[in-house]
């Protein structure tokens, strides 16, 4: 039998891996009942050359061995695709399709085919980066357009065709491809950026039953999202992103041009010209497509000069940068320093700088830009050359390593068989000689990139700093002498602050920096200790600052950072000067250091109406590419977004930007989405080893489990390092198993629903753990089950549960989790708490508990003699004593006013009380007042890294109050 492939041209190490492969796909024909091919020499070694390099392709071939003879055929690998090719071939796979289903499948296996053969020509050199890029892109187009044409027709026989509201013409959805599609420049593995916008409102005519345009338009592009984007048994066609849409993911699906028109005009933003650039219709009505985009190209090109381009890309590289730099994506060819991004940063630079005037750079695709910079003397030739080749030498690495499995990657691997291939593709004998060209260009990219967009270096280098403090910080001045020159800088403890400097500088760490990092901190010191000198309480500040200098002594590209943003470093200055807390977190996660360079966001703080939605928004966001069982990657994702949320907490709290409650909500809020977060990733998980549990009724559940807060996260009152207090609820079948493929018994998959979360949650990774957790207010405390349902959470609650429980039941709520199970919890918990009780017994049980309390937490002589203070939490008069006069409110009179049981918060429930006339407005407002008070000492305390007390003296007249109203409401004495 004549072999399919010889492997004597090919590297030794790769000779098996071509055979096997080549076994396999020749024992699926020979099952398939095909002919073996006989190929030429040329061919021969082609397809080694691509089993060598594409497991993809060799899975392909094995999977569909009918697939080898359709690549050798007439339309095969050595034939040119046009255009006009997939537009006529896409167009006839659509005709053919009965339904939706076979719609998919179609595209599906056409895809998988013309992805084999385009990846055989651009791995054999058939073909070369225009061409691949062109065809990808020509594949997405009418893939996009044919599939769009097919939904539209169903749609319009079924609920009508869209009509203009004002016109009267038939309405059809314009399908805007951004980025990389925008510019035919798709790579192997693209998503494909998209906007749905369609030409006028109205509504649907001619159907059986009228709806408007705008949930018309909606529900096509849904059906088209679905059908190239869904994973089927047969993969995808192409993935589908959505975000670039006005409003992003928040935003309609689709938009009516004028919808479109007004965004773009009044609220877009720098980064969406920058997008909008490679913008251009790919599907639907071209004609009213065109007419938008005309529209739009003022808001694109400035008829001026707009330099201020430069700094808005500045920003985006600055955050492409922190999450190359926190996901560690320095070997990523696109997203690295001097990868693919910088090039196309450089180029629309010039394209939304001068663009508005010069026609030509009114250009989609990056390498006619790179060329028309050079006539327009923009750039000068060499330079235009080098991010020429530069780029197609990236671009082509970018292609090989997409190539091995058809995945969305551009990180270079450290596999020495996948560093191989790579080598191979790009025509090389080895990974050395091939990472030796790539280093190459990625530092001209680099340099060329610095040049154009980098912020420009100060001028004032070691020659105008003041050479004391390079002296200082070199080690040339006797102890004495430092001292004297920091004392005379304005350090008001410069013997202590010289033995921080000089510990810093003669320690080990320091010692064995390499020379790159030691010339950074050369640089960067007597910066920062210039800085630091014109500060409020320099030696202070100086003893805050330095630990994170020396947490970042191995990671120096933070010092650059610093050094090379006045901004991030005043910042730096400011919030380290207003808490140690602050400084504390920064030194134990130098990423969060990339917070710092756009006070915009670090002081951003959104609508209060808006914040849950937003946080979410921004979460999902960030987790988009993460697949579901990565459960590292969540853990690192979520661990990094909540401590930037708490740092731009703090921020605003220390700079006195917003006031205590608002602290709370926000802190709340963000743990609420974390938690929702944390239960979906979990849920994911579990269900797809064991399926999912089922309800007593025998159908399947859709999550069907709750999680409660208590404490602070339950009476929206959560501080810095608050822990979070929570109790499981659950309403499935214990004892029917799940419905996959290795069942458990129901209460078995929810206890291990509850164990993963709360791994999630408090997993020391190295940010540390998301949140403290404690779950011994679920019943029977930490002897009960982890997870209960919510029946057998009422039994307990209504016949078990003692006092001190149903005063935590008063600031329990709903904070994750299904909504029905929610809306039961509450139903259940007005009740109990609505329970007439006996209030002589009650107020025993309540002063007990709180003198219990009080025993146990608060040191002996706190209170007397004098060393005394004022605990704001547990002394008398203080926290404690108000919360729980407001818990045996809600347990004592909820009966005769049951609106006492609709919040959760103290505040509100003293507000309450108000209204329903059972405290007096002034004895509400004085206890509220107090709240108020000692809270937000307790919160700045706590960004002092301070215990939550106040001088003996302090608070005298709350703290009186407070007691008065004590012994009124639970001593019951009258005054």
């Amino acid at each position: 039998m004549t072999a399919l492939v010889t492997v004597e041209h090919l590297p030794e190490a790769l000779r098996s891996v071509v055979l096997n492969h080549a076994e396999a796909i020749t024992a699926a024909i020979q099952t398939g009942q095909w002919d073996l091919p006989v190929l030429h020499q040329a061919t021969n070694q082609q397809l080694a050359m691509v089993l060598a390099c594409s497991d993809f392709v060799a899975k392909q071939l094995t999977d569909k061995p009918q697939c080898l003879h359709q690549l050798l055929a007439e339309k095969g690998v050595e034939y040119v695709y046009s255009e006009a090719d997939y537009q006529q071939e896409l167009a006839e796979l659509a005709a053919r399709a009965d339904d939706e289903a076979s719609l998919a499948l179609a595209l599906r296996q056409y895809r998988q085919l013309q992805m084999c053969r385009i990846i055989w020509r651009d791995v054999t050199g058939l073909a070369d980066l225009q061409q691949t890029t062109a065809e990808l892109s020509w594949l997405a187009e009418y893939a996009i357009e044919h599939s769009l044409q097919w939904h539209y027709a169903v749609m319009c026989a079924d609920i009508g065709t869209p009509l203009g509201a004002t016109s009267g013409l038939a309405q059809q959805l314009v399908v805007i491809g951004m980025g990389k599609l925008g510019a035919w420049e798709l790579n192997l593995s693209s998503d494909i950026d998209l906007i749905f916008t369609y030409p006028e409102s109205g509504q649907t005519e001619g159907g059986r039953r009228s709806i408007s345009n705008h949930d018309f338009f909606i529900r096509l592009g849904q059906r088209l999202i679905k059908t190239l984007d869904e994973l089927t048994g047969d993969g995808f066609v192409f993935r589908v992103d959505m975000r670039l849409r006005p409003h992003g993911q928040s935003g309609a699906l689709a938009a009516s041009f004028g919808a479109m028109e007004e965004y773009y005009h009044s609220q877009g933003r720098e980064w969406e010209r920058y997008a909008m650039v490679k913008a251009r219709v790919v599907g639907g009505d071209r004609a009213a497509g065109k007419e938008l985009m005309d529209t739009l190209r003022p808001f694109i090109y400035r008829r001026y000069l707009d330099f201020s381009a430069f700094d808005s890309l500045r920003d985006m590289k600055a955050l492409i940068n922190r999450e190359v730099t926190r996901r560690q994506l320095a070997e990523d060819v696109k997203l690295g320093p001097g990868g693919i991004r910088e090039v196309e940063f450089i180029a629309q630079a010039f394209q939304l700088i001068r663009g508005g005037r010069e026609r030509q750079l009114q250009e989609r695709r990056l390498l006619p830009v790179l060329q028309a910079l050079a006539e327009l003397s923009l750039l000068p030739p060499d330079v235009v050359s080098e991010l020429t080749d530069g780029y197609r030498f990236l671009r082509n690495t970018e292609h090989a390593i997409q190539c091995f499995a058809d995945q969305q990657t551009q990180m270079l691997p450290t596999d020495e068989l996948q560093r191989l291939r790579i080598a191979l593709i790009m025509g090389f004998a080895d990974w050395h000689s091939f990472y030796h060209r790539l280093s190459r260009y990625r530092e001209q990219v680099s340099r060329h990139f610095a040049d154009v967009i980098a912020p420009a270096q100060s001028d004032d280098s070691d020659d105008d700093l003041e050479q004391g403090w390079i002296a200082l910080w070199e080690g040339v001045l006797d102890d004495s002498s430092a001292v004297q020159w920091l004392a005379q800088q304005g350090y008001d403890d410069a013997t202590e602050s010289w033995r921080l400097i000089s510990a810093l500088l003669n320690s080990r760490r320091c010692q064995m920096m390499q020379k790159e990092g030691r010339e950074r901190l050369n640089k960067f010191l007597p910066v920062l200790l210039s800085e630091i000198a014109s500060a409020n309480s320099p030696s202070l500040l100086l003893e805050r600052v330095l630990p994170l200098v020396e947490a970042v002594l191995r990671r120096t590209a933070y010092l650059m950072l610093l050094l090379e943003n006045t901004g991030a470093r005043e910042q730096l200055l400011i919030l380290c000067g207003a808490s140690p807390w602050i400084a504390d977190q920064l030194a134990r996660h130098p990423v969060l250091l990339d917070e710092l360079v756009n006070t915009s966001t670090l002081y951003a703080v959104p609508e209060h109406r808006k914040l849950a939605s937003e946080l979410g928004s921004e979460l999902r966001q960030q987790v988009l590419r993460l697949e579901w069982d990565d459960l590292e990657g969540h853990m690192e994702a979520l661990r990094y977004f909540r401590a930037s949320h708490v740092l731009r907490i703090a921020a605003n709290e220390v700079t006195d930007r917003m006031p205590l409650m608002k602290v709370s909500d926000y802190l709340t809020f963000l743990a609420e989405v974390i938690l929702q977060h944390v239960l979906e990733l979990c849920w994911r998980n579990l269900v797809a080893k064991h399926g999912r549990p089922l309800r007593l009724d025998g159908t399947p559940c859709d999550t069907d489990f709750l999680i409660l807060g208590y404490g602070k996260l339950g009476g929206i009152e959560m501080g810095h390092g608050s822990d979070l207090d929570l109790v499981f609820v659950h309403d499935g079948d214990n004892n029917a198993s799940t419905d996959g493929d290795k069942p458990v018994p129901g209460q078995l998959f929810f206890n291990r629903l509850g164990q993963r979360m709360i791994h999630v949650l408090t997993a020391a990774t190295t940010m540390g753990p998301l949140y403290e957790v404690d779950m011994r207010l679920r019943p029977s405390g930490n002897s009960g089950l982890l997870v209960t349902s919510l029946k057998a959470l009422s039994q307990y609650q209504q016949n078990e549960a003692w006092t001190w429980e149903h005063q935590a039941l008063v600031r329990a709520r709903p904070v994750a989790g299904d909504n029905k199970l929610a809306e039961a919890f509450l139903v259940m918990r007005k009740k109990l708490l609505c329970q007439a009780r006996d209030e002589t017994s009650l107020r025993a049980e309540v002063a007990g508990m709180r003198e219990k309390m009080r025993k146990q937490l608060l040191a002996p002589g706190a209170e007397s003699g004098e060393n005394a203070y004022f605990d704001l939490k547990h002394a008398a008069g203080g926290i404690v004593d108000i919360e729980f006069m407001v818990q045996f409110a809600v347990l004592a009179w909820a009966h005769q006013s049951p609106a006492l049981t609709r919040y959760s918060d103290n505040i509100r429930i003293l507000e309450t009380l108000a209204e329903s006339g059972l405290l007096s407005a002034a004895e509400v407002h004085s206890l509220i007042e107090a709240y108020k008070a000692y809270r937000t000492t307790a919160h700045r305390l706590a960004l002092q890294q301070l215990p939550g007390r106040a001088a003996a003296d302090n608070y005298v007249q709350q703290r009186e109050q407070v007691s008065a109203l004590w012994s009124k409401i639970i001593e019951h004495r009258q005054n």
